[in-house]
């Protein structure tokens, strides 16, 4: 290896050396123990949320709830949403470290905001429907989303903030599969997807995914406006420098 040298990490894989594996994992592994632990964190936050008998719950319910239909299709893209926003976090972890920093900011930042407002606002809503109207292995799939996640604390919705913030990532791709317009459009209409899943399947209400956009427009602004970010990229990417041999 020759010293002063400067390892892209858009050409990683050229020529994947074993040294250069092990550089990779070990750089990528410290990029990503931030949002790691928050998501730990996050993790243990909610389930105690979700365990804490309150009192008082203030009803979440509007109007256009009892126009939208139960329609247990939905639950593909609603449960398509952990891998959509997972690989695509990942993704930009190898891909675009700089994009990578902003989308975590603005998933992490709209998460804690959730859990907050958990805590402080305490909320419920009462949309499921008490008997499914069919019986078949989609509704089923509804049944066991109902069985784990209480109909409570469910504003603003995370499934639709973190496609907002996947969406925002996406569109802000200048290389990579997503520079291509072609290639953003079914991450587009997966997002949307899932977006409307939350409200067909009667997991929230249409109140909570319009408190969801606003967060997401907040952020937008704090994030790809403001450059708001909770760790500069550029202090990561000095650990390539001198690292390895473009060789």
């Amino acid at each position: 290896m020759r010293e002063g040298t400067i390892f892209d990490p858009r050409c990683w894989y050229r020529p994947l050396t074993k040294e250069k594996t092990r550089f990779i994992l070990a750089s990528k592994t410290r990029v990503a123990v931030p949002m790691l632990a928050f998501m730990a964190v996050y993790g243990i936050v909610f389930v105690l949320i979700e365990h804490w008998n309150r009192l008082h719950y203030t009803i979440i319910h509007m109007a256009v709830d009892d126009l939208i239909p139960f329609c247990e299709i939905f639950i593909i893209p609603y449960v398509l949403w952990f891998a959509y926003v997972s690989l695509f976090t990942v993704y930009l972890l190898f891909r675009d470290e700089t994009s990578y920093h902003r989308t975590c900011t603005f998933l992490a930042a709209g998460m804690a905001a959730f859990l907050l407002v958990s805590i402080l606002f305490p909320n419920i809503h009462f949309l499921r429907p008490e008997v499914m109207p069919r019986d078949n292995i989609f509704t089923r799939m509804v049944g066991m989303i109902y069985a784990a996640d209480t109909p409570t604390n469910l504003t603003p919705s995370i499934h639709v903030f973190n496609s907002l913030a996947v969406m925002e990532g996406v569109r802000h791709q200048k290389e990579g599969i997503f520079a291509r317009k072609a290639a953003r459009i079914p991450m587009y209409v997966l997002g949307i997807l899932i977006v409307l899943s939350t409200m067909f399947i009667k997991q929230h209400s249409f109140s909570d995914v319009l408190i969801g956009i606003g967060l997401a427009c907040v952020l937008h602004v704090l994030v790809y406006r403001f450059d708001f970010l909770f760790i500069s990229p550029k202090r990561t990417k000095r650990v390539y420098r001198g690292a390895l041999s473009q060789n």
